[in-house]
């Protein structure tokens, strides 16, 4: 095998070096015909090439996809171009030389079209050719050649913008380096290719002119020489030479005609995919009301008197019969390419669901259920899809960014009530449902005077009493609110979500936000990004500000107040205490209480430990937090409990530092209320009213 591989490269190479020598051979026969004299049979067959070649250059025209397809169109159009005139010039010297013996002096091709299209009068031939030429030169040899001038303007002038296309996709990771270097070539062909058939256009143009020429020479030189040299009557030398020379023009024109013709498809077809019987005819076919409107008016055509009933009658007959039956074609197409595609997407879902590479992908959220609870849910599915659908909507509205799709399933190893709840794959939160049961909320309130289990509220930890569901119309004429397991269960989850929001804000979200904003404040990252900061450290702030459940909604004053800070702060934590105080209105607004803002400050003892515990460097930031071990554990002592009660009293409040110390008590409370939001006195919105809760003290 490793033997014969050399002869078989030798072989290729041969044939290939082969048909280099045979197509430069034929260009060289080509330019022979203009200097040597050619019998009337080699005429013959050169004639016949001719027409051969433009009748398979139309066809070609007609059954590529797209222009680019055919981007050998101006060489071939140059070298049938280079053959008529050669061909021209040859049977200009047969007429012009043999002429007196009569019509097939010049070939039997010239004579039989003199015969079969003149009807043996040479009148008649002149009218038809300068229809011929009028057809070519002034109808479609014009409109190719301004098509052929807007294209190749328009391709030039788009060029710059689809590069820039090109090389964004390729930074946004939607096609690979290979495609990327395939659509470049792509674009680099299709400019070479309109601006080369710009250029051909005018080869058309200056063959039609060409034409009028010769046949005028041959016409006038012909009858000279006819009457001079050859003794011929002038009357009879202008009957033979003028059917020699209209007889030369239709046999040239004709294939002219026919090239043209190709010319002006290929560059009218512009951006249309498909071969030109695709794109007319489907497109023609695709507006059946049309279709109608043209058969009713050939219809009342075929009944006007004086007009042909048949003709009118017929095709009026065909367009409605056209029209009837091509929508249902089209219905039937598309049902039939959507049955593949759902085909081909479930065959696609099955080998990934099989493959390797997706046991390795974690689902984003996912609520993991016991089998009971599972079956309880199954038959409110329906309920719990709709509300699931509206609780990402809310988070939308709330914080700014989109929720990912929450995946439903079962597990067999966890306890039939129970259920976990997933981030990234990783359970951050568990609990039971008691099925059968319905939950109220009491608090440090009154407790129902029904029999009860008291419980923990699983999203906030509140006091609750968990009763039967027979009980349930009972409590609620005492005034109290009952909650179903379904609300329970959304509740812990979309709390759990709220509390995780940081986790989930991945850098394609932030992307997504930015390319969705006004074109002046996408400017204004890219004057930020990446000259000061980073778009994964735009991201690191997005989702300290989130992880506080601060709502990023308003993103257009965040931008504005990172771009103010950015050029003089690097770390992220001073950045976002600069953009809290920012959006302080919007902070403060989102945890009002009948418009008030409850507030439990730290007391002026641990104030001033928390000062004193930072340590500055020479530029009076704060470089390090130093609190003893058991100061902490003493301030986390005496601020449960006053959390808590507050918490347990229904109270929606915040707690309250001074703004060097914020982040560091937001550090040690997080631990132990999650949900408590720490601001400062600088995050506290003008005009706002403020009501003390007490203190830590």
């Amino acid at each position: 095998m490793a033997a014969n591989t050399p002869a078989i490269k030798i072989a290729a190479g041969e044939k290939k070096s082969g048909r280099d020598v045979f197509f430069a051979a034929g260009i060289v026969s080509i330019l022979a015909i203009f200097f040597l004299p050619i019998p009337s049979f080699l005429i013959d067959m050169g004639l016949a090439f001719s027409i051969a070649l433009s009748v398979l250059i139309l066809m070609v025209s007609l059954w590529i996809e797209k222009p680019l397809d055919f981007s050998a169109f101006p060489t071939v159009l140059l070298v049938s171009t280079l053959l008529r005139l050669a061909l021209n010039i040859a049977t200009t010297r047969l007429i012009l030389s043999d002429g007196a013996e009569g019509v097939n002096a010049a070939g039997f091709i010239i004579g039989g079209f003199s015969k079969l299209v003149m009807s043996g009068d040479f009148v008649i031939g002149l009218i038809v050719f300068a229809i011929l030429i009028t057809v070519n030169f002034l109808v479609i040899t014009k409109g190719a050649t301004r098509i052929a001038e807007v294209g190749a303007r328009f391709t030039l002038d788009a060029i710059p913008g689809k590069q820039m296309a090109i090389d964004a996709d390729l930074n946004a990771g939607l096609i690979n380096d290979k495609e990327a270097q395939a659509r470049r070539r792509e674009l680099e062909e299709e400019s070479s290719f309109f601006g080369s058939m710009d250029g051909a256009s005018k080869f058309v143009r200056g063959d039609a002119v060409a034409g009028i020429i010769i046949l005028a020479v041959n016409i006038f030189g012909g009858i000279v020489i006819g009457s001079t040299r050859h003794g011929m009557p002038l009357a009879h030398a202008a009957d033979v030479f003028v059917k020699l020379s209209v007889g030369d023009g239709l046999v040239s024109q004709i294939p002219a005609l026919i090239v043209s013709l190709a010319a002006a498809l290929l560059v009218s077809k512009g951006g249309t995919r498909g071969s030109t019987e695709k794109a007319v005819l489907n497109q023609l076919a695709n507006y059946p009301r049309a279709l109608f409107v043209a058969a009713l008016l050939l219809g009342l055509l075929s009944l006007i008197p004086g007009l042909p009933f048949f003709p009118f009658a017929m095709l009026g007959g065909l367009m409605a019969f056209v029209g009837y039956t091509i929508p249902r074609k089209l219905a039937a197409a598309r049902a039939l390419v959507a049955a593949e595609e759902s085909a081909a997407a479930e065959n696609a879902q099955l080998e990934a669901r099989d493959s390797i590479k997706e046991s390795l992908r974690t689902v984003e959220i996912e609520l993991v259920m016991g089998k009971q609870l599972a079956i309880k849910m199954l038959v409110a599915h329906g309920e719990l899809g709709l509300r699931v659908a509206k609780l990402r909507r809310k988070f939308a509205r709330q914080y700014g960014i989109v929720v990912p799709d929450i995946k439903l399933s079962d597990s067999l190893t966890l306890a039939p009530k129970a259920y976990q709840i997933k981030i990234h794959g990783t359970v951050v939160a568990t609990d039971e449902i008691r099925l059968g049961d319905v939950m109220v909320i009491v608090g440090d309130g009154r407790v129902p005077n029904v029999p009860g289990e008291e419980i923990r509220e699983s999203a906030f930890g509140m006091k609750a009493i968990s009763i039967p569901e027979s009980l349930g119309a009972e409590v609620t004429r005492d005034g109290f609110r009952t909650i179903d397991n379904l609300s329970v269960l959304l509740t812990h989850v979309g709390e759990t979500i709220r509390g995780n929001l940081a986790q989930l804000l991945s850098y394609k979200d932030v992307r997504t936000l930015l390319d969705r904003m006004e074109p002046e404040y996408k400017k204004l990252v890219e004057e930020i990004c990446p000259g000061h900061i980073s778009l994964s450290g735009l991201q690191a702030i997005l989702k300290l500000l989130l992880a506080e459940r601060v709502s990023i909604r308003n993103i257009h004053i965040i931008l504005e107040a990172i771009a103010e800070i950015v050029p003089h702060v690097r770390r992220s934590e001073q950045v976002v205490e600069h953009v809290r105080m920012r959006i302080s209105q919007q902070i403060c607004g989102d945890l009002t209480d009948n418009g008030a803002l409850n507030v439990l400050r730290l007391g002026s003892r641990w104030e001033t430990a928390f000062q004193q515990s930072l340590k500055k460097d020479g530029k009076s930031d704060v470089a390090e937090f130093d609190l003893d071990p058991r100061m902490v554990e003493q301030f986390g002592a005496e601020a449960a409990p006053v959390i808590r009660s507050r918490m347990d009293q229904g109270h929606n409040f915040v707690l309250l530092a001074t703004p060097e110390t914020r982040i560091f008590v937001r550090m040690i409370i997080e631990r132990m209320f999650a949900t408590l939001p720490v601001l400062s006195h600088l995050e506290i919105a003008r005009g706002l009213q403020i009501k003390t809760l007490g203190s830590i003290s």
